[in-house]
């Protein structure tokens, strides 16, 4: 299989981080494309490029140039969680949802929760992978409601899967619910939010999973100022 994963700059898309860390936490062969962030305005290189190859706009997408489409060209992939099941269902052998049926299904209730909820922290809290923000953490837990009820959410969500699966990651071993959650804990942790003891020791585990630990190194060395992606830094020296 030939595969090539298009995303976006790494300290700022989440999206991203999703698919890329699934894929290396799983050592599945992929070729990394990058599509720098200069502007989601129509006719922005970002968007030139990505029309080049998916009709959804954004990244990340996968392309598998082993497989075809019904207009012949290779299989396009976009959406994080079509991206897993499709690497799900392609890599039967590995272990990408947990085994257990009822723990599988939770698993996936979890990841689509997350898809389309929590609005205020994401929001709110823009990820940004290396940046201390935890000053603008205490404003917003301070003045947002919305998003103490998003981490309380999410605290009770992951208690509650844990406690099922027995841990350490949030189905027992690492997977695909632990890659989707991965741009919530880099939140969580660079806007330094209270969070429950579970959580945080969660959070300390997550971090140092080697395909986590690499996209954060990865992220930071990489990093760029982007003005549109930085509601409240003016500068990297802020």
């Amino acid at each position: 299989m030939s595969l090539t994963l298009f995303i976006g700059n790494k300290n700022y898309s989440s999206s991203s981080m999703r698919a890329g860390v699934l894929l290396r936490a799983f050592e599945i062969d992929v070729y990394e494309r990058f599509i720098r962030f200069d502007s989601f305005a129509p006719g922005s290189a970002f968007k030139r490029q990505v029309a080049e190859f998916s009709p959804a706009g954004s990244v990340p997408f996968l392309v598998d140039d082993t497989v075809t489409d019904a207009s012949g060209k290779p299989l396009v992939i976009w959406d994080t969680l079509a991206i897993i099941e499709y690497l799900a269902d392609r890599f039967t052998d590995l272990p990408i949802w947990p085994k257990d049926a009822a723990l599988r299904a939770r698993a996936r209730s979890l990841c689509a929760e997350m898809h389309c909820g929590f609005s205020a922290l994401r929001n709110h809290c823009i990820m940004n992978i290396g940046v201390d923000l935890s000053r603008q953490g205490r404003i917003l837990w301070r003045d947002q409601p919305a998003l103490r009820r998003d981490i309380a959410r999410i605290e009770n969500a992951c208690e509650e899967i844990m406690l099922w699966s027995k841990g350490p990651y949030l189905a027992g071993n690492f997977g695909a619910i632990d890659a989707f959650f991965a741009p919530v804990i880099m939140r969580l942790k660079y806007y330094d939010l209270p969070v429950s003891e579970t959580l945080q020791r969660y959070i300390d585990i997550h971090c140092a999973h080697p395909a986590v630990a690499e996209w954060i190194t990865s992220a930071i060395d990489t990093a760029e100022f982007i003005d549109f992606e930085e509601p409240y830094r003016l500068s990297t020296e802020i």
